[in-house]
């Protein structure tokens, strides 16, 4: 999204029940990989499939800068790489705009060089601490300085041989695993990743369809080793980008809670790390049928049919949120609908997303109605399976603090509500889902641009 571009407030109302096939758009997280690796490897890297929001967008405009050629051809993406280890020194600031995996990614990417790489961001971005990913950089050799907290503006300078590193990974974050050995490819010997809280694996598995001399193993505890050999040879290869899940969610939830919807969402990526939330929803009753599941380019994948369903409250373990940490919003909109009592554990990393995700979430379920308390890492949501006094009948509008997410996930709760659900800003959407109003649309969604 531009840095300048004027909020678009959006509302949300009751619909009847929704209906058809719908594709969604590639997987975000799968999206930036294909552009990072196939802008480092050597020859050509051929993408079908890709996310073409802003975020990944971003993220292809930073690998050109870095020396990758990048060019469309109907409907694929071609990229051609600069070879592991023959980057170039960008010649200004790499703007990522509000994309925190394409920022943060890349920052270990390109920080065990020696060069200066400048990263920008929106204000959004500018906001969200960035130091889990530059203490392991300064550990390598990399100069590094920052903005007040380890924020944005970054300039980084990687030293004239970047040092291996041994790191256990102190939170649950596939950014900070995924950081870390981007730097070690370009780091002599072994670079080691210890992680104690398993995360979406998508940079394992691509780095070594790209060549990468890289093991994993777990031991007796359940602690993920990861090693990488670095100073490789990656090659360019054919990818095709499976459904996001994370955008899957919007729809999922909205057939679940508008009653008489029946939807199939197809190509959905059903990668382990990522399949919390389906889960979830059918521990609360969810009609959620899988079909013709497959895979695809190492990444398990299947078609969703999805009815709506009478839900009730569960309780969502701490252990579950790494497999669903971008879903927890939308997930607290269906337990708004849900019998009974909703309690979500372990969400300090919503804190430090887009927004104050765990705050955001709590004012807009307040301001629209719903009964909900909010922790310090826990969420509680107690619900009214008819919708009835829920959305806001003053037209007060949920404040989205520019994350698409929290705008999503309020436009679904809209659609069966009592009353209608405005956002202040909707936007941001472009950056992770730029498809999601035509395709609510041609599923019966009332959902529009607000005057």
């Amino acid at each position: 999204m531009p840095h300048d571009t004027l909020p678009q407030p959006a509302v949300a109302r009751r619909s009847a029940g929704l209906s058809g096939s719908i594709r969604i758009p590639g997987d975000k997280s799968i999206s930036h990989r294909s552009l990072l690796f196939g802008g480092l490897a050597a020859g050509e890297t051929r993408i079908t499939g890709l996310l073409e929001g802003e975020d990944v967008l971003n993220t292809g405009r930073a690998m050109q800068a870095l020396g990758a050629a990048i060019r469309k051809d109907g409907d694929q993406w071609i990229v051609s790489g600069t070879g592991n280890g023959a980057l170039l020194a960008p010649e200004g600031p790499l703007d990522f705009g509000n994309a925190g995996t394409g920022s943060r990614l890349t920052m270990g990417l390109a920080g065990s060089y020696d060069f200066e790489t400048t990263i920008i961001g929106d204000a959004s971005l500018s906001k969200r601490p960035m130091g889990r990913i530059l203490d392991p950089l300064r550990r390598m050799g990399t100069q590094v300085r920052a903005a007040d907290g380890d924020r944005l503006p970054v300039i980084l300078h990687g030293p004239r041989a970047a040092s291996p590193l041994t790191y256990r990974v102190p939170m649950a974050s596939a950014q900070v695993k995924s950081a870390v050995l981007l730097a070690g490819l370009n780091a002599p010997g072994m670079t080691t990743v210890i992680e104690p809280v398993v995360t979406r694996d998508h940079t394992e598995r691509m780095l070594v369809g790209f060549g990468a001399a890289l093991s994993v193993e777990t031991d007796t505890a359940g602690m993920r080793i990861i090693r990488l050999q670095g100073q490789g040879k990656l090659t360019g290869q054919a990818i095709d980008v499976p459904g996001d899940p994370s955008s899957a969610a919007f729809p999922m939830v909205a057939a679940l809670i508008v009653p008489g919807s029946d939807i199939t969402i197809s190509n959905t990526l059903m990668n382990p790390t990522r399949t919390g939330l389906i889960l979830t929803l059918q521990e609360m009753g969810a009609d959620i049928e899988i079909l013709g599941p497959r895979v695809t380019g190492g990444e398990d994948v299947a078609d969703l049919r999805v009815r709506s369903s009478a839900l009730r409250g569960v309780t969502v373990p701490a252990e579950r949120a790494p497999s669903m940490i971008d879903e927890y919003p939308v997930l607290a909109v269906a337990a708004a609908f849900a019998e009974g009592t909703t309690i979500m554990q372990g969400l300090e990393e919503l804190r430090v997303k887009e927004s104050d995700r765990l705050s955001a979430v709590a004012e807009g379920l307040k301001l629209n109605g719903a009964d909900c308390i909010e922790g310090k890492d826990t969420l509680t949501v107690r619900g009214r399976p008819d919708g009835k006094g829920l959305g806001n009948a003053k037209g007060h509008e949920v404040r989205t603090h520019l994350d698409h997410r929290i705008a999503m996930s309020f436009l679904i709760m809209g659609l069966a509500s009592e009353h209608a659900v405005s956002v202040d800003d909707s936007t941001m959407i472009a950056t992770s889902f730029p498809e999601f109003f035509a395709m609510m649309a041609r599923l019966g969604a009332t959902i529009e641009a607000k005057d």
